[in-house]
């Protein structure tokens, strides 16, 4: 009763591609670029009149922000999709206006973003007033625990911009005006949380919060925009436009700050990774062989010892051409893959004990499937790559020593030279 018809809503970001440049010949004109990444949105549309405007314009703007930006956009109400594989395909999950209710939806959904896939919130996907039932996504996944109180009526905030270094608010000013909302608070104080970094909150010059002196804030310390430093995760507090309840009118838009527009595009191209996966053209192969140069020191991606064991550390070495420094880029899904090793290619580049760590150390592991043992390639301007692993979100990297037998580690992606490898292909 409470599920309405599913809207697809695919077209601007699929012709996005066959849009030629300037002066393009035939052949340039009927090429087809592939998108950067895809999002697929989850829906209900049933409750509140304020969240299913939203919810309306939510799935007319994402289209048009993803046909500018390069990836692809998909809404659908069949949250199934999340407990049968329907997802894997998607870079980014957005919730618009609810959360998963079976133990099925449930499940896969932790699956997905356990194994490296990004997660987009709004507003009332984690409303709840019984955060024991689903105590990992609310407790521990959100970290917000229960719904405490909300300001009424809907309004402007003026935010403050506490992390300035986080891809998703880095180009945002030190505070800024939001769009119309309603605002949530919550029972947990997310600064306790080691693993909640808080992107964004509530500037003191914004109290009163609201219109309704019952419903208003008037000081204390209210989170608006946070990640979870264990996956890849944004939440965002707004998504209530203001509404003429009698006459179902929307009275603003959610999209209406260009500032907070910003968030939400930096945002989905961190978590899509914004250059998903080795492009048309690219020297990535499924079956070449390859040899990884860093380019901070120039060393190679080694076995050490040339040895194939479960637990082999992969190290920097002085490149000798050897099989010990040889991999193949095997595809996964999702613009992900594995490593081989060359002297056995069941042996690949794995993050020891699923490690989320910074410095968490790689090693040769039996391929098992699990997202510690997949990497993103992602392409540099000078023509090399940083390889981002699937479960972490974090980069195979280089430690600053340029000491041959260091073990390479996995550490936040930060651009660094040491995070850069060229390859060069072997027969």
């Amino acid at each position: 009763m409470r599920r309405l018809v599913a809207r697809l809503l695919l077209l601007p970001a699929l012709v996005l591609g066959l849009i030629a440049p300037a002066h393009a010949g035939p052949a340039a004109s009927a090429a087809v670029r592939a998108p950067a990444f895809e999002v697929i949105a989850f829906y209900n549309g049933t409750w509140d009149a304020a969240h299913i405007d939203f919810v309306k314009e939510a799935n007319a703007w994402f289209p048009r922000a993803a046909a500018e930006n390069g990836f692809a956009y998909t809404a659908t109400t069949d949250w199934n999709l999340l407990a049968n594989g329907g997802v894997n395909d998607y870079q980014v999950v957005l919730f618009l206006d609810d959360a998963p209710q079976t133990a099925a939806q449930r499940a896969g959904f932790e699956r997905y973003v356990r194994a490296g896939g990004g997660w987009m919130g709004f507003h009332v996907s984690a409303f709840t007033t019984e955060a024991g039932s689903w105590p990992w996504f609310y407790d521990s996944f959100l970290g917000s625990g229960d719904f405490r109180s909300n300001t009424w009526g809907p309004t402007t905030a003026v935010l403050r911009t506490e992390d300035r270094t986080h891809p998703a608010t880095a180009a945002l000013p030190a505070t800024f005006t939001s769009s119309v909302s309603e605002w949530y608070s919550w029972s947990n104080d997310l600064r306790a949380n080691p693993d909640i970094e808080v992107l964004a909150s509530v500037d003191p010059s914004s109290f009163p919060l609201g219109t309704d002196p019952d419903q208003s804030w008037y000081s204390g310390y209210y989170p608006i925009l946070w990640t979870n430093t264990r996956y890849r995760m944004l939440y965002a507090n707004f998504g209530h436009n203001a509404m003429d309840y009698d006459t179902n009118t929307r009275l603003s838009s959610t999209f209406a700050s260009a500032t907070q527009n910003r968030f939400l595009i930096d945002g989905l191209k961190w978590l899509g990774g914004a250059g998903n996966g080795p492009a048309p053209g690219d020297p990535i192969s499924g079956t070449a062989w390859y040899s990884l140069a860093d380019s901070a020191h120039g060393t190679c991606v080694d076995a050490r010892a040339a040895a194939t064991a479960d637990g082999t550390a992969v190290q920097q070495y002085t490149c000798n051409g050897t099989a010990a420094q040889q991999w193949q880029f095997r595809a996964t899904d999702g613009g992900y893959g594995r490593f081989a090793a060359r002297g056995n290619p069941q042996q690949v580049v794995d993050v020891t004990e699923v490690s989320t760590a910074d410095d968490a150390p790689l090693q040769l592991w039996s391929y098992g499937g699990g997202g510690n043992q997949q990497w993103r390639p992602v392409r540099e301007a000078d023509g090399g790559y940083r390889f981002v692993a699937r479960h972490s979100g974090k980069c195979l990297s280089t430690t600053g020593t340029a000491a041959a037998g260091t073990q390479l580690v996995q550490r936040p992606c930060d651009g660094s030279a040491g995070q850069r490898f060229r390859l060069t292909a072997h027969s």
